[in-house]
């Protein structure tokens, strides 16, 4: 499964859910997620999407890291199982 069939299944995914999946880019900082998840019950996740068996390279699994360390929720999700799970 490529990675764009995940993102488009999360976002519809999280729509069904009453929250919004914003394609999130930062002009400052490469190797951001791709993915900032708003759910109407105030929780904000940041996801990476990759294709189903890939992994975050080192500068991203770093950002992820950083984001982690603030407390953030950073999720990596490569499969239409971890789409289904989701927000869980």
């Amino acid at each position: 499964m490529l990675e764009r069939d995940i993102e488009k299944a999360l976002c519809k995914k999280v729509k069904e859910l009453g929250g919004t999946c914003e394609k999130y880019t930062s002009p400052s900082r490469r190797f951001v997620p791709d993915r900032l998840v708003m759910l109407p019950d105030k929780r904000i996740i940041f996801v990476e999407c990759k294709a189903l068996g890939k992994v975050p390279t080192i500068a991203q699994k770093n950002d992820h890291d950083r984001r982690r360390a603030m407390g953030f929720d950073v999720r990596v999700i490569d499969s239409m199982e971890q789409v289904n799970a989701f927000p869980n």
